[in-house]
């Protein structure tokens, strides 16, 4: 299925805006970067492998020859690229709710932008905006970011119960061993793909 490879979603957005008005954009990343606690929000929504905005303006665009005439293009252009786990409605959905005023304040600048509420025409700009993603690789298809990082703490209790138990009698491998299983038991689970809907 095209944006699709496991429990991961590939989703790439592409949108015109004015070029004078690409300033204020890039002036809202700027910000970003420098105070990076703005956008703890998108870093609290654990579903989400990361979601990047880069804007190219209107004359950066590249020739793949010098002989390739140059594009008269009218806008500047917004990128946008995300990966996730879940379905798209359940990442817009998250979108409107949690992160509605950083979206406003990046895509407002945008042409047509119809603001990230109500969420129906949003998710109608969206589907308008969006390209699908026809190859698209992932790692671990069927790992979703909590499985990652569940197994990085099997991992890590592993590594440590391994350490402590090198030379432990019975008991004390038997006592250790029960106090791993109650450390990870939360962390143990199947991998596979979950179901994708729309």
């Amino acid at each position: 299925m095209t944006n699709i490879n496991g429990k991961a979603y590939a989703m790439n957005a592409i949108t015109p805006m004015k070029w004078w008005k690409s300033w204020i954009p890039r002036l809202v990343f700027l910000v970003l970067k420098v105070f990076p606690s703005a956008a703890q929000a998108l870093v609290d929504l654990s579903f989400i492998h990361f979601a990047r905005w880069v804007i190219v303006k209107r004359k950066q665009f590249p020739r793949v020859t010098p002989g390739q005439r140059e594009e008269k293009l009218q806008y500047d252009y917004m990128f946008f690229f995300s990966n996730f786990n879940g379905t798209w409605n359940e990442y817009i959905d998250a979108f409107s709710s949690v992160l509605y005023g950083g979206l406003n304040a990046i895509w407002n600048w945008s042409e047509k932008y119809p603001g990230s509420r109500p969420v129906t025409a949003f998710k109608r700009y969206i589907a308008l905006v969006q390209f699908d993603t026809d190859y698209y690789y992932a790692a671990y298809p069927y790992a979703s970011i909590n499985d990652v990082k569940a197994a990085h703490n099997v991992k890590g209790q592993l590594e440590t119960f391994a350490g402590t138990c090198a030379n432990a009698t019975p008991a004390e491998f038997s006592k250790a061993y029960r106090q791993l299983l109650l450390a990870v038991q939360g962390d143990l689970g199947g991998l596979g793909p979950s179901p994708m809907g729309t």
